[in-house]
């Protein structure tokens, strides 16, 4: 291509995303682009602007050194793709962005003048963690079909049929009753018995008499699309719903190759075409899911040996196994008891070679295991502990709770938790539709964009990294380990798994195959 018909070409580009570039930035694009083929280069010029967007940029004219920089960026994420095939990331590791409503995007956080999380949070942070779940749903209920404006020019019925988001403020601004309106807002029990709809901009009383509750959990702290009229400072509820999800495919359609999930790659994995046909052509790769992994427990152990010797000819490509490590408890001994407990389980492994040698094994630590308390997110288990084990089986890695796995394009969430039930004792008010609660649970996790949306008293979260529970854009596979019965459901492109607890189930687990996005149910018969 010519190098003027380039630069033209480059400095459009920019301009389409706001920036304009120096003299001697476009001289030096032109230069490094005039090599790349003619079909890759729409591509390769949006990689670079997403890496000059990434940087924290002072003004919109753009410096030789800021694509300079962008360019070695990119140059560097083609050559390390290779190596981003398996990627266990913990809960403090995760990047942290911030949703900023006047760019319409979302911005690291060094580009922000919020301060870098710290687990003394202040109550800056608190009011920040609900503001930017709020946010979240917003800008994606916005984007749903049923909230966005009438095109000019359209059908009157297409635009009687869309709704308009109002907000607490607009009820409150008003003496004469408003009908048929509805508003996003976050359920609140600000008095004893009395809920309040919350957002942003204030608060409002509800009347739930006579109101119908779409399938969820509806619990405290979580943000619902409110429907009905108000008088009198009160809002009547007609019908409560979550907001609309979005399956993952849609947000990045909106937001680019920003790596949201976290790990070594600096642009979202899904973008790898490599990554994708090396998920694709092993098919062989399985990731197996454990939950309640009761090591002091003779008959566990003995089913670790039933599943190792079963799996030896074929070792899987990742054990996830999920606390509790124990089935009790230990008081003073528990630390103990739980080394030794590795000890056993090192021995198990180091029996079946094919094993110990091929496969990973990943550890995420229950709420009964020894830590600091109930607060999520929960650090791993103590080096201390797992010293031994870790020295003996080299492919191990004690990681946080919840935590995420990138394997080639797939992300993957895993949190061990006995949600189900702790969300149905907060409900609002009980189900009662024909779904059955898994359903509902996974419908409510998934709309709320959030692993644990309950009060902070009921879960306690590090304020400032409550953005590591987030589910948004949504991952390809969340499983919560929980004692709840084991299920599987996909919803919105999303599936979600619980392995159930593996002693109380009969020894239930579950498998899941990265290359047809698959879970199936597997159990360790007794003989």
């Amino acid at each position: 291509m010519a190098t003027d018909k380039l630069k033209s070409k480059v400095s459009s580009a920019f301009k389409m995303h706001g920036l304009m570039l120096r003299a001697e930035a476009s001289k030096y694009l032109s230069e490094v682009l005039s090599s790349v083929n003619e079909v890759e280069l729409e591509d390769v010029i949006d990689s670079i602007i997403d890496a000059v967007e990434k940087q924290p940029l002072s003004s919109n004219m753009i410096e030789k050194s800021t694509v300079e920089a962008a360019v070695q960026e990119c140059s560097r994420t083609c050559d390390e793709t290779i190596e981003h095939i398996f990627n266990i990331i913990g809960a403090f590791d995760i990047p942290r962005y911030v949703y900023n409503s006047e760019r319409k995007k979302f911005l690291p956080l060094k580009m922000t003048t919020l301060p870098s999380p710290n687990l003394f949070g202040r109550a800056r942070d608190k009011a920040e963690l609900f503001r930017e779940r709020y946010t979240i749903l917003q800008q994606r209920t916005h984007r749903h079909e049923l909230f966005t404006p009438p095109v000019i020019g359209s059908h009157p019925d297409e635009s009687r049929s869309k709704f308009q988001l109002k907000t607490v403020e607009t009820l409150l601004g008003n003496t004469a009753k408003v009908g048929e309106v509805i508003v996003l807002g976050m359920i609140t029990q600000m008095k004893e018995g009395k809920y309040f709809l919350e957002d942003p901009t204030g608060a409002v009383q509800l009347d739930l008499t006579n109101a119908q509750f779409h399938s969820g959990l509806y619990t405290e702290s979580c943000f619902v699309l409110a429907e009905g009229w108000y008088e009198d400072k009160v809002f009547h509820i007609n019908a409560f719903g979550f907001p609309p999800t979005e399956p993952s495919s849609t947000t990045r359609a909106y937001y680019g190759n920003m790596n949201f999930f976290g790990g070594p790659s600096s642009t979202s994995v899904k973008a790898s075409v490599k990554l994708r046909q090396l998920e694709e052509e092993n098919e062989d790769a399985m990731l197996v899911f454990l939950s309640d992994l009761w090591l002091d427990q003779v008959e566990v152990t003995e089913k670790l040996h039933t599943m190792f010797s079963g799996y030896s000819t074929a070792p899987p490509t990742c054990f996830i196994f999920c606390g509790n490590f124990s089935s009790a408890p230990y008081g003073k001994n528990h630390i103990q008891s739980l080394k030794d407990s590795f000890k056993i389980l090192a021995d198990i492994i180091c029996e079946y070679p094919n094993i110990h040698k091929s496969s990973r094994f990943v550890f995420v630590p229950g709420p009964e295991d020894p830590g600091p308390g109930f607060i999520l997110p929960r650090p791993p288990i103590a080096d201390h502990i797992t010293e031994e084990f870790r020295q003996r089986v080299p492919f191990s890695i004690f990681t946080t709770n919840p935590c995420r796995i990138q394997y080639c394009t797939q992300e993957i969430v895993v949190f061990r938790e006995d949600l189900v039930n702790k969300m149905c004792r907060n409900c609002v008010r009980f189900p009662n539709s024909s779904l059955d609660i898994p359903s509902h649970f996974v419908k409510t996790i998934l709309s709320q964009g959030h692993l644990t949306p309950l009060p902070p008293f009921v879960s306690p979260v590090y304020w400032a990294y409550d953005y590591a529970l987030r589910l948004y854009p949504l991952p390809d596979l969340v499983v919560i380990a929980d004692k709840y019965d084991p299920f599987t459901i996909t919803n919105t492109e999303c599936l979600t798994i619980n392995p159930g607890s593996f002693p109380r189930s009969g020894f239930s687990f579950k498998v899941y195959y990265p290359s047809s996005k698959t879970a199936e149910d597997s159990k360790l018969q007794n003989l």
